[in-house]
């Protein structure tokens, strides 16, 4: 998002998809496209940045795995797409920030989902050297937390929690040792951000557990379930004096 205010655009909406309620009492939801852990403090972005946020259910799966997507019933790409047609409808936007760094698979369908919709996709992050990726969002003031692991070299106890600003050196560490991905684009964790220069609100984490979601002897995967958060106000929020075009985040 912070891309697309540097390129001269303007952040109107917030978009994200949730698991369904049946599925609400684990965080981790089996998906080639989505990250769902974190979700139930989602909400908290929309007032953090005050803005407006549009959620959907994800009810479809992995259908059409193939390297080239075409529309699919029953595939998760397709809750991608009603959200952002509904967003589309409701709002002013032209097009969507996509985060992804490295996902071909991703990538492809997110386009195929702003083709059908005549959006454009912003993707800043495409194909950048993660290592200066990683430096250049820790020298931004992201403050972005651990809340999953699933990797080699990646403990639930020690890591779960920590700052992306904190794990950089051990991330480094693995990368050079075991190949690990250092902004996570293989799988390896996943984050969660409680403060950034965008947002006027800062998140603060009240109370929160660990939950392992498979007890692997060699990579464990487990991720960090909040259970109580709330917002503290800055002392200089940003101001909101960006606009030339109107885009989306999906978060």
């Amino acid at each position: 998002m912070m891309q697309c205010i540097a390129a001269g655009h303007q952040i109107v909406a917030l978009a994200n998809l949730r698991p369904a309620e049946n599925q609400m009492k684990s965080d981790e939801l089996d998906s080639y496209m989505y990250q769902t852990v974190g979700h139930h403090a989602i909400d908290l972005y929309a007032e953090a940045m005050a803005l407006p946020l549009y959620r959907r259910t994800i009810r479809g799966k992995s259908v059409d795995t193939g390297r080239v997507y075409t529309e699919c019933e029953g595939d998760e790409v397709e809750d991608l797409y009603e959200l952002l047609k509904l967003v589309k409808e409701k709002e002013e936007v032209e097009g969507i920030s996509v985060g992804a760094i490295l996902s071909d698979y991703q990538r492809v369908r997110v386009e195929n989902v702003c083709k059908r919709l005549n959006l454009q996709p912003l993707a800043y992050l495409w194909q950048r050297n993660q290592e200066d990726l990683l430096r250049e969002m820790i020298s931004s003031n992201i403050q972005a937390i651990i809340i999953k692991v699933a990797a080699l070299g990646l403990n639930p106890d020690k890591h779960l929690g920590k700052t992306l600003d904190q794990m950089e050196p051990y991330l480094l560490e693995l990368s050079k040792k075991y190949g690990v991905h250092v902004c996570g684009e293989g799988g390896e964790y996943e984050t969660f951000t409680l403060d950034c220069p965008l947002f006027k609100k800062k998140i603060i984490v009240d109370s929160s557990e660990v939950v392992i979601h498979s007890a692997d002897a060699f990579a464990p995967v487990a991720y960090l379930r909040f259970l109580e958060l709330h917002l503290e106000d800055k002392v200089s929020p940003v101001p909101d004096n960006y606009r030339t075009s109107n885009y989306i985040h999906n978060s």
